[in-house]
Order: structure tokens, then C-alpha cells, then sequence
């Protein structure tokens, strides 16, 4: 894969792993209609890392503070025991993600070689995002989330791996309906894409290790072009669902939705 290729496939990733429009999405079309080289799943797996090392290094106090939290399991304080709920909450529905993940592997990557799947997905996440902005939450915090709520938002996580579903967007809106603060919401889905992103990497390592010697180097670039793109609208999109404007992204999904089964249709 050319390195130029690489880099616009990373900046592309970056973005829309974070803003609501599905990441996984835009990367199948931008192949397509760019007519790039369908890449090893592998490289969309690698790309995600990018995406994490944002995650990481924008959340670092809070997750530091959620490990301090685990280590220190013996401290009754209140902070602790609030952490190590959130914690619990966190493994409970990336458990949930990581059996339906693996349970409709098969079908998830047939998906990725259909620009149709991606296209309908998009128009279901643009409904998504439209009814998130209606949604009055109760205000309660991550470490009041409880089981059930935590399965629900697990549930949709799983969901999101079909292209054209936001995983962002999806869990966002799903933790605001659970009634989840705005923020709060928004800040449990990026700490929740943690343990997603890191079990896709370990699940697909044989293959990242078989990887051709001369595939490295886009690789890494594509990565650090996701990890810089990522960390940029981190905060934007933060500010977006405190303000209750992810409307304008359904209007861009359902956009790009439409002129791409146009397109599709009509070539």
C-alpha cells in the first residue's frame, strides 16, 4: 500500500472514529471511490491504535485514576468505590461486545466488501444521532450506570462493528437515553472504546505479526495519521453533545448515504 494512500486512510479514520459517522464506514467507501487496494483487515485493525493512543493520552488522568482506583482495591473511600463501579460497568459491557463480536465474526467481515451495507448502516445512524439531541437525560454518573444499562450500551457497542454504524454515536446515545449526563456519556464511550480496540488487536495479532516487511511503514504512518486526527476532534465532538448538535451530523450521514447508493446504483 502506497504511503500517500496510507496517510489519507489514517487522517480519515482519525476523524470518524470520534465524530459520529462511523469509521469503519468511511474507510470502505473512501477504498472504494478512491480506488485504493481493499487493505487486509488487518490495516483497519492497526489504524484503530491510532485512535487509541488519542483515547489514552486525552483521558489520561481519568483513566489513571479508574486504575489507581483497582490497585488500591482494599480503600473504602468514596472516589474508590465509585471508580472501581465505573470500572465494573466498563469490563461488563466490553464482556457483552467481545462474545457477540466474536459469535458474528463471519458475517461482520462479509459485510465490509458491500457498499450497500455501509450505506443503509449510515442512514440508520444518521436516526440515531437525529433522536440523541431530543433525549433529556436524569443526570446520573458512569459509577451509577448499573448492570443492565451497562449490557444495553455493550449490546450497541457490538452493533457498531457492522460498517456505517458510529460506535461513538451509537453509545453516546445509547448512555444518554440510560441517563447518563452528556458529558458523562460521552466521555464513557471513549474510555469504553479502550478494551475494544485493544481486544481487536490481540484477537487479530497473528495476522499484524505476518504482516510484510514492506507494509510496516504505511502501516505506522496510516497510525500516527489516525492517533493526530483522533486527539484533534476529541474535544470538538465533547462540546458538540454538551450542546445537543449531533443533529448536523445525521444530516451528513444521511447525505452521504444517499449520494453513495446513487453513485452505486447508476455505475
Amino acid at each position: 500500500m502506497e504511503i500517500f494512500k496510507s496517510l489519507l486512510l489514517g487522517i480519515i479514520q482519525g476523524l470518524t472514529e470520534f465524530l459520529p459517522i462511523s469509521s469503519s464506514g468511511h474507510l470502505v467507501l473512501a477504498e472504494h471511490y478512491l480506488k485504493f487496494n481493499n487493505p487486509d483487515i488487518s490495516f483497519e485493525i492497526i489504524l484503530h491504535l491510532g485512535s487509541l493512543f488519542a483515547v489514552l493520552l486525552y483521558f489520561r488522568k481519568d483513566i489513571l485514576s479508574l486504575l489507581t482506583s483497582v490497585v488500591l482495591f482494599k480503600n473504602k473511600e468514596t472516589n474508590h468505590l465509585r471508580n472501581r463501579n465505573t470500572v465494573f460497568y466498563i469490563l461488563v459491557a466490553t464482556t457483552v461486545t467481545g462474545v457477540l463480536g466474536l459469535y458474528f465474526e463471519e458475517p461482520l467481515t462479509k459485510a465490509f466488501s458491500s457498499l450497500y451495507v455501509p450505506s443503509f448502516m449510515l442512514i440508520i445512524t444518521g436516526f440515531i444521532l437525529f433522536i440523541s439531541d431530543k433525549i433529556e437525560p436524569s443526570g446520573i454518573k458512569t459509577h451509577q450506570l448499573g448492570i443492565r444499562k451497562s449490557i444495553l450500551i455493550g449490546l450497541v457497542q457490538a452493533f457498531a462493528i457492522l460498517p456505517g454504524i458510529s460506535r461513538s454515536g451509537t453509545t453516546i446515545t445509547v448512555g444518554i437515553f440510560a441517563g447518563l449526563d452528556r458529558e458523562e456519556a460521552a466521555r464513557f464511550s471513549f474510555i469504553l472504546s479502550i478494551p475494544a480496540i485493544l481486544g481487536a488487536n490481540i484477537h487479530k495479532f497473528s495476522n499484524i505479526l505476518n504482516l510484510d516487511r514492506t507494509h510496516w511503514i504505511p502501516y505506522l504512518i496510516g497510525t500516527l495519521a489516525a492517533f493526530i486526527s483522533g486527539y484533534a476532534v476529541i474535544s470538538f465532538l465533547i462540546t458538540i453533545v454538551k450542546k445537543q448538535k449531533l443533529k448536523y451530523f445525521a444530516y451528513y450521514c444521511w447525505l452521504i448515504a444517499i449520494v453513495t447508493l446513487i453513485l452505486y446504483l447508476k455505475y
